[in-house]
C-alpha cells in the first residue's frame, strides 16, 4: 500500500508538471544555461553515469568522457565510442573491434549530449523545483516533462549551477523504472580540437570490422 501511494503521488506530480504553464523563472535559468554553452566553441568533460532501478535492485556505475562542438560530439563510455559529425554516426565496440556507420537521426538524437542544453525549447514543460547543494555549490533544480505522453522518458531533472550557469548533473526517468544520473566531474571549455576529432579514423583501429548501414 505504501509503494502504491508513493507511485500515485509521483504520477500526480508528473501530470501536474505536464499540464502546468511554463515557469518564467525556470525559463530564465534554462536560457542562461543554454547561452553559456552556445558561447563556447567546444567543451570536454569527464562524467559518471549511474543506472538505478530500485524495483529490479539494479545499480550500475560507469565513467565516461565527452567532447562536444555544436551538433557534433564524441562520447566514450564502457568500452564503446560514439562519434557524431552531425550527418553520420559511428558506433565503435571495443570488445569485438567493430564499428557501425549510420546516418544521423535528428529525432532519435533528441537526448544526445549536444542537445541536452536546448531540449527544453521544444516538446517539454518545465518548472523550477527548488535549490539544493551539490558539494560546495548551490544549484537550481529544473524539472522537465515531455508533452508527448508516449515518450519513454517521463521526466528529466537538470541541476544548474547558480554561480556560473553550467550543468552540474542531470537525471532521466524512464517508464520502465530505470533512472539515469549523469554527474560532471571535470569540465574544460574551448579545448583544442584535432581536425579528425568528429570522424572515425579507421587507421587508428587496426583490423576493425566496418558495418555500413547508410
Amino acid at each position: 500500500m505504501k509503494k502504491l501511494f508513493s507511485f500515485l503521488l509521483l504520477a500526480f506530480m508528473v501530470v501536474n508538471l505536464a499540464h502546468a504553464q511554463q515557469d518564467p523563472q525556470a525559463l530564465k535559468i534554462l536560457n542562461q544555461m543554454s547561452q553559456k554553452y552556445k558561447s563556447m566553441n567546444a567543451f570536454k568533460a569527464t562524467f559518471t553515469q549511474t543506472l538505478e532501478n530500485p524495483s529490479a535492485k539494479v545499480k550500475e556505475t560507469m565513467q565516461g568522457d565527452i567532447l562536444v562542438s555544436g551538433p557534433k560530439y564524441r562520447l566514450a563510455v564502457s568500452g564503446q565510442e560514439i562519434i557524431n559529425d552531425g550527418k553520420l554516426m559511428w558506433t565503435y565496440l571495443k570488445d569485438v573491434n567493430e564499428v557501425t556507420i549510420t546516418e544521423n537521426d535528428a529525432e532519435a538524437e533528441s537526448m544526445s549530449p549536444s542537445k541536452i542544453f536546448d531540449m527544453y525549447k521544444k516538446g517539454y514543460k518545465y518548472a523550477l523545483a527548488g535549490t539544493e547543494k551539490q558539494g560546495a555549490e548551490t544549484v537550481d533544480v529544473i524539472e522537465l516533462a515531455p508533452e508527448d505522453r508516449s515518450n519513454p522518458i517521463f521526466k528529466v531533472r537538470l541541476y544548474i549551477s547558480q554561480k556560473d550557469k553550467t550543468l552540474k548533473s542531470w537525471q532521466m526517468f524512464r517508464n520502465n523504472g530505470n533512472r539515469y544520473t549523469y554527474s560532471i566531474n571535470n569540465f574544460v571549455a574551448n579545448p583544442t580540437l584535432a581536425s579528425d576529432t568528429f570522424s572515425f579514423n579507421k587507421a587508428k583501429y587496426k583490423g576493425v570490422s566496418v558495418v555500413d548501414l547508410r
